[in-house]
């Protein structure tokens, strides 16, 4: 069978083990193409090639309900539910979702695109076919990086006092998140896996056989099957740990044995009540440029199939706003050994890998854990430490009331550093960051900013660093910086709630924040053009804003245009409003960001087009609102 001929899961039954075998090897190529050409998560797909087709082998994907966790591990459930012949557009604009999407596929039974929420979401539906007397199976597939998310271990305990709840947990264990775990759980399987006296035992006993006459060097093969016998020995005491939790426990399994992982399915799937099936895969399974370098191949933009390396941009680039933040972060740490630096599993996206290559004392992986994250911060801060948790904007949002409980409240100086705030491209609508102005701008005792560029980035980072009266967060986009001249050392912290005029005029205010800056004295220029002179502020502060600058020069011009790359709703537009209503300054304010929508996955400039907030788009509908009447250019 090919795959584009797989339009329905249930055509894998009955497959012989060489058919599968034979889909196995297509669904790779398929991968390995797609993402060369467009970019995307790689490792993980590939590590559950076989485990995908073995369990959709064993259910009927008319009734039995699937849950992926996160979705980066998905795509080969993508390619086997009617996907097959669109996934190159994936992670494309109106194509192919890199994550699990309910809108896109009846197969895609619940969205995923942040970690650890498998198991509540596919025990909610097992209860649910239970109240409604209907009889399905569901399995959830989680990683062992997942699995350290409190959210998981609060499912896992749920499931296991519901002893007649039919559920099926498939333990995804390739040691590996996107990093490499951390933590108590992680190091208990690694434990049991590499265990010193099972592995001492297992080569001791190899090692005297070589001497006993007959045997000697031929039974090696037969030495090697033992050994792997005694990991498994090890390794099932995890398996004790799960049965006493309320699961039965089936493994560890190989997670690329077809025939053995069919074979474990159809078992578990007979026991009443919860099951946990313990597989172990390889990240990047078939690829071994990705086996090799399982945390570099977690996901990739366009690379060279033959080589595994990044297909290089026409041009050089400045750096990154997180290779900027890392750089300057560490470079104060060194002089600074009160600094420590959280990462929740990110150490690679937010940079932070660096400052734990050079410092790792002052460096701290809570794995995917960001509650934990923030409150371990505060308690950092309680002790005369300077935290700073790097987290992605959209993760951060996990972590909400530890900011409000456990920061905000206590007035503790914590320094929350968001990357990925704004549009963030393909990733879609469960990675933008689209939401922590409104979410933090109503919190008391937080101090909120965001650098016009990467220079005005270094001077935010020894601002939240020196800052102490309570909780500061700096936001900044994904991608690249403007290439303005950075600073080795010397870097003036800012007046906290000040901002700065960039360009004057008389017509129009203009006041941008953070990543909408640039944009903001472009759309100036292109006014310019149209005879309408343009006041333009770097706001740099969204809380406490600076009034003492804004509202004289609201109120004298008369007309006010704000920018943002966030949400509208309760955002840094709002609060220029709010404060004009406060100071009964009645003057016309126009809001441009992101409406009451969900951005999809495209990239950030078709996100930004379509949203209406590419410059001369802005230019437009600001000449729309104010100055109809001044449509001709002045130098017609």
């Amino acid at each position: 069978m090919h795959l584009s001929e797989l339009t329905h899961p249930n055509q894998l039954h009955g497959l012989s083990i060489a058919q599968l075998e034979q889909v196995a090897r297509q669904i790779r190529e398929k991968h390995l193409q797609t993402i060369a050409a467009t970019g995307g998560h790689l490792g993980p797909g590939l590590g559950v090639v076989e485990l995908t087709l073995a369990l959709y082998q064993t259910l009927d994907l008319d009734h039995d309900k699937v849950v992926w966790d996160v979705g980066h591990q998905a795509y080969p459930h993508k390619m086997i539910t009617g996907r097959y012949n669109d996934f190159h557009t994936l992670r494309q604009k109106d194509g192919i979702a890199g994550y699990l999407k309910r809108c896109e596929s009846k197969f895609d039974h619940f969205g995923a695109g942040h970690a650890s929420t498998s198991i509540s979401a596919a025990l909610g539906m097992a209860l649910a076919r239970d109240r409604k007397g209907e009889n399905y199976k569901v399995a959830a597939i989680i990683g062992d990086g997942s699995l350290t998310g409190g959210m998981a271990l609060e499912a896992i305990n749920h499931a296991g006092h519901l002893p007649h709840t039919r559920l099926l947990v498939i333990l995804n264990d390739n040691e590996m998140s996107i990093s490499p775990n951390v933590g108590a759980i992680s190091r208990y399987l690694n434990k049991m896996r590499l265990s010193p006296p099972m592995q001492f035992f297992a080569d001791n006993l190899e090692e005297q056989f070589k001497h006993i006459p007959f045997f000697g060097e031929t039974f090696t093969p037969e030495m090697e099957r033992v050994k792997e016998g005694m990991k498994r020995l090890a390794v099932s005491k995890v398996g004790a740990v799960i049965e006493e939790l309320g699961f039965t426990y089936m493994g560890p399994v190989d997670g690329h044995d077809l025939q053995e992982l069919i074979t474990t399915f159809e078992q578990a799937h007979q026991i009443e009540g919860p099951v946990l099936v313990h597989v172990a895969t390889t990240k990047g399974k078939g690829y071994a440029i990705a086996e090799n370098d399982q945390v570099g191949y977690h996901a990739q933009s366009p690379f060279n199939l033959t080589t595994g390396k990044a297909i290089p941009s026409s041009k050089p680039k400045p750096p990154s706003y997180s290779k900027v933040f890392a750089h300057t972060l560490t470079q104060l740490a060194e002089n600074n050994p009160k600094i420590i630096g959280i990462t929740a599993a990110m150490a690679t996206g937010t940079g932070l890998d660096k400052l734990h290559a050079k410092l790792p004392d002052q460096y701290i992986d809570v794995g995917i854990a960001e509650q934990h994250a923030v409150t371990l911060a505060a308690g950092l801060a309680c002790e005369g430490m300077r935290p700073v948790a790097a987290i992605y904007s959209t993760f951060l949002q996990r972590g909400y009331d530890q900011v409000i409980h456990d920061v905000c409240i206590q007035k503790l100086p914590v320094f929350f550093c968001l990357d990925r705030a704004g549009i963030v491209g393909a990733d879609g609508p469960t990675h933008q960051g689209m939401y922590d102005i409104s979410y933090l701008r109503c919190l008391p005792n937080l101090v909120q900013m965001a650098p016009k560029d990467e220079g005005e980035l270094q001077r935010m980072i020894v601002t939240g660093i020196d800052y102490t009266d309570g909780p500061i967060a700096m936001r900044y986009p994904r991608g690249n910086g403007y290439g303005v001249p950075l600073m080795e050392e010397g870097w003036e912290p800012l007046d906290i709630g000040k901002g700065e005029i960039l360009r004057n005029g008389d017509d129009l205010l203009l006041v941008a924040y953070g990543s909408m800056v640039h944009p903001a004295l472009q759309v100036a220029e292109l006014l310019s053009e149209h005879g309408v002179e343009t006041t333009v502020v770097n706001a740099r502060f969204a809380k406490p804003l600076d009034t003492e600058l804004i509202l004289p020069l609201a109120e004298k011009i008369g007309r006010v245009a704000t920018l943002e790359e966030g949400s509208l709703i309760g955002g840094f537009g709002s609060g220029i409003v709010e404060a004009l209503m406060d100071a009964n300054i009645v003057v016309p304010v126009q809001r441009l960001g992101v409406p009451d929508i969900l951005v999809d996955h495209a990239t950030p400039d078709q996100s930004k087009t379509a949203l209406g907030l590419m410059p001369a788009q802005m230019a437009d509908s600001i000449r729309d609102r104010f100055f109809q009447k001044q449509p001709t250019p002045v130098n017609a």
